[in-house]
């Protein structure tokens, strides 16, 4: 299993993604990412950068065990603040795909459950 290779290449994102989770909750947001920031901090080979992440309330609820990509994601995500606070009450949904388009889906969690 590789070692949080990704991390410093998310943080290097935060900024922008932070800035697009917030645009989210009016409307879908899509952006293309630098493919050369991935590589260089771990070659994925055939099987890609492609992953997607569900979090509800802040905890990630799809198996995202198989990817260093979206674990590193999470874990920088978890660990700043204000996305912590975007994270309450919604559910959101984050992908990669073979594109290399991060994309972002919003939705708030009904009370009524």
């Amino acid at each position: 299993m590789e070692e949080r290779k990704y991390l410093a290449t998310w943080k290097k994102y935060l900024p922008i993604i932070r800035l697009h989770l917030k645009k989210s909750l009016n409307e879908d947001q899509n952006f293309k990412l630098n493919i050369t920031d991935f590589e260089s901090a771990g070659d994925r080979g055939k099987s890609g950068y492609t992953f997607t992440i569900t979090i509800e309330n802040g905890k990630v609820i799809n198996n995202i065990s198989g990817s260093g990509v979206a674990r590193d994601l999470f874990e920088t995500l978890k660990s700043d603040e204000v996305v912590k606070g975007i994270f309450q009450d919604k559910s959101i949904k984050i992908s990669v795909g073979k594109t290399f388009v991060l994309s972002i889906k919003t939705t708030h969690i009904s009370a009524f459950k």
